[in-house]
């Protein structure tokens, strides 16, 4: 999984540790047919409590793996800062594919811009990195789909 590991940490926010305990706790994010199938996988969805007509929706479930959730939350904290390219990354990016790179860079500006918007709306810094997490996971996903395990002969 080192080819996927070594993917994971384009994404700001994902370093060796964070991408080798995603990677353990999830496996092969290929088995997963979309994002939200991870997402609900790793706990990250509404609540809700409905009944008859009623429907109502609260906050995110802490269900899920314990410790892939807080390496993403950890990991999201980055994204109050804005997008930019850090050498520490651009070192990461050398020798990926072009279409991991560019996913995170989409991943990076998209996530940063959420977290200002969510905070100008009056959230909570906790909620805001929260949400930041849950759609952290849909850009891991992105990335794992990218790139392939190596196989043992």
């Amino acid at each position: 999984m080192s080819p996927v590991v070594e993917a994971y940490q384009a994404m700001r926010g994902v370093g060796f540790i964070t991408a080798v305990t995603f990677v353990v706790e999830i496996g092969d994010v290929r088995r997963f047919d979309s994002p939200r199938q991870l997402m609900a996988f790793l706990g990250r969805v509404p609540c809700e409590s409905s009944t008859g007509e009623r429907v109502k929706r609260g906050g995110m479930t802490k269900a899920g793996n314990m410790r892939a959730r807080r390496a993403r939350v950890e990991g999201a904290w980055t994204d109050r800062f804005p997008a930019r390219g850090s050498t520490r990354i651009q070192a990461r990016l050398e020798g990926l594919p072009r279409t991991v790179r560019e996913i995170a860079w989409k991943g990076q500006v998209r996530l940063c811009a959420r977290y200002r918007k969510l905070i100008m709306a009056g959230k909570l810094k906790t909620v805001a990195v929260t949400a930041i997490a849950r759609e952290m996971a849909a850009f891991l996903w992105a990335i794992g789909q990218e790139v392939a395990p190596t196989t043992q002969a």
